[in-house]
């Protein structure tokens, strides 16, 4: 495998992929067949919390359950075609297996509707993990031993700095620049575009004998300090 045994994880909804039309598409078919009105684009500014958050806002307690598998299963049919990827998403995460490295996608979406995004968008990470948000998300990159974890959340950016992880942050979601960095973000690129030059500097500064000379931590932020 490449230097230092490199695993980079990403999460998907507005890291990887744009998936607000999808969505949107989504949250209006369950309108129509439920006969309750969600705001569908009031939802989509909101991504990233697990799904039952946002169904909490329009429905009883009770009937969330029941709504959210309804969601899921019309998921495909409405989502997956309208979704692009984000730009430089394929790039980013080829540029990891490029070096040897492996990516994996760690999401609070549903994972076979995760799968079905990444396929139909040509991108094919080395393993998907869905279903965790936020601090839950540490136990899957602990498990496969991501150094870094690239996110568009504060919640992204508590499950790296919970597993130990460099905090690679995109303002590219809901959560604008300052509010990742006073999250404690270590890193924030533009997009993912800037993602591969980063991430060449980032191995090049990693210590073993395949990195002679000085090395250097490219863009470490001074929200370091803040404790996970």
């Amino acid at each position: 495998m490449g230097p230092m045994n490199l695993t980079v994880g990403f999460d998907l909804d507005m890291t990887l992929i744009d998936s607000r039309p999808g969505i949107r598409a989504a949250y209006r078919a369950l309108s129509a067949e439920t006969g309750t009105y969600i705001d569908a684009d009031a939802a989509v500014t909101r991504l990233g919390p697990p799904l039952e958050e946002e169904l909490a806002r329009w429905f009883p307690e009770a009937e969330i359950a029941a709504m959210a598998d309804r969601y899921r299963a019309i998921y495909p049919d409405h989502a997956i075609e309208p979704t692009p990827a984000m730009p430089g998403a394929r790039e980013a995460v080829a540029a990891v297996q490029a070096m040897g490295g492996r990516a994996i996608v760690v999401t609070a979406k549903h994972e076979p509707n995760a799968r079905l995004h990444l396929a139909h968008l040509g991108i094919e990470p080395d393993a998907v993990i869905g279903w965790l948000w936020a601090e839950a998300k540490a136990g899957a990159l602990r498990e496969h031993g991501a150094q870094v974890y690239v996110g568009d959340h504060t919640g992204d950016v508590r499950g790296a700095r919970t597993a130990g992880a460099l905090s690679v942050a995109v303002p590219t979601g809901p959560c604008p620049e300052p509010e990742l960095r006073e999250a404690g973000a270590d890193v924030v690129l533009p997009d993912l575009t800037a993602l591969p030059e980063w991430l060449a500097q980032y191995v090049a500064a990693q210590p073993g004998p395949a990195q002679p000379g000085p090395a250097q931590q490219p863009a470490a932020s001074e929200a370091q300090e803040v404790s996970a």
